[in-house]
């Protein structure tokens, strides 16, 4: 469950950072941007925090 938890937050965090990269050389229009990245964002903050700064080992 925590793999799949942190390779969904990876793919929020990419859909909020490259969309910016594809309107900057006219890949994307500035809409198709915003929609992408707020998902991104709705994936990223709703992932990330399950799995970060968790302890590996049960027993501390």
């Amino acid at each position: 469950m925590r793999k799949l938890l942190i390779a969904v937050s990876f793919l929020g965090l990419l859909l909020t950072v490259v969309p910016s990269f594809l309107v900057y050389h006219e890949v994307i229009d500035f809409t198709n941007h915003k929609t992408l990245a707020l998902i991104g964002t709705l994936l990223w903050l709703g992932t990330a925090p399950f799995w970060m700064n968790k302890q590996q080992n049960s027993n501390v």
